[in-house]
């Protein structure tokens, strides 16, 4: 058995509490307890049952299971052929929506991954970090958000599926250009970060916000450089390449074309 704890940190987007692995003796159990943080093992090989508000799943290598704060719940390996599994503790502001997004919830706390040896490798290195004098924290925690990112990428559940999980993506979107205006983005670069299909980013952003995402961003990036021209210091050149229009004109055009007035103009009545 190996285990580490790193202790609770409230306040914080995510910590890892503590991770280990066990390679348990035929009919190892634990609880019936709870537990004040969410826990996450994983099966590399053998069997065992999970039990969580009257259900009891028969588990077996490559499936996992979710344990949620304040939940009481049983696990016993098999009699015959006892499971060897690796878990990682953890808590966090973001942990419960991460969660949901990779379809965990106490309701849904079972998962399967056996595509390749990407989530093993995430417990491995886990378990190296555990080793590290002054940067085990950071690699834990990079390691953590690994494992839920292979999870939530090959997740079932649809997090577009209701009003609450679109605006989620709709306010990722919306991040990504205030910190990106300045760049030469795409909808398509946009659409793609989020993990949409371009024409459904599109669809559900107008539908969110009665504007397209292409006006969005050009209102954006006007709205910033109406900003930046009260620094008399920043030519129109300037303003235009701070706001991702590196051709001054097709600036100047668009400008005059949504404010009314040419850039110049729009900077004489600010004086």
């Amino acid at each position: 058995m190996m285990d580490l704890y790193m202790g609770s940190k409230d306040g914080i987007d995510l910590c890892v509490y503590h991770c280990g692995m066990e390679q348990c003796v035929p009919g190892h159990y634990y609880g019936p307890a709870i537990r004040d943080h969410y826990l996450i093992h994983f099966i590399h090989s053998g069997k065992g049952k999970f039990h969580i508000d009257g259900k009891i799943y028969n588990l077996e290598k490559n499936q996992g299971f979710l344990i949620c704060p304040d939940i009481i719940t049983y696990y016993e390996a098999d009699s015959v052929d006892p499971w060897t599994y690796s878990w990682v503790g953890f808590q966090g502001i973001k942990a419960e929506k991460l969660l949901k997004y990779a379809g965990l919830s106490r309701d849904n706390p079972i998962f399967t991954y056996d595509k390749s040896n990407f989530v093993r490798e995430c417990f491995r290195q886990m378990m190296i970090a555990t080793k590290l004098k002054r940067g085990n924290e950071i690699r834990l925690l990079g390691n953590l958000y690994l494992f839920l990112s292979e999870l939530i990428e090959n997740a079932n559940y649809d997090i577009t599926a209701n009003k609450n999980q679109r605006d989620l993506y709709i306010n990722k979107a919306i991040k990504y250009i205030e910190m990106n205006y300045s760049r030469k983005i795409t909808i398509s670069d946009i659409a793609k970060y989020v993990s949409l299909d371009r024409s459904y980013f599109s669809t559900i952003f107008k539908n969110s916000l009665n504007t397209s995402p292409q006006e969005f961003l050009i209102n954006y990036r006007l709205n910033k450089a109406c900003e930046l021209m009260k620094n008399p210091a920043l030519s129109i050149s300037d303003v235009s390449r701070s706001v991702g229009y590196e051709d001054p004109l097709a600036f100047s055009k668009i400008f005059k074309k949504i404010k009314g007035y040419s850039p110049m103009f729009y900077r004489k009545m600010l004086t």
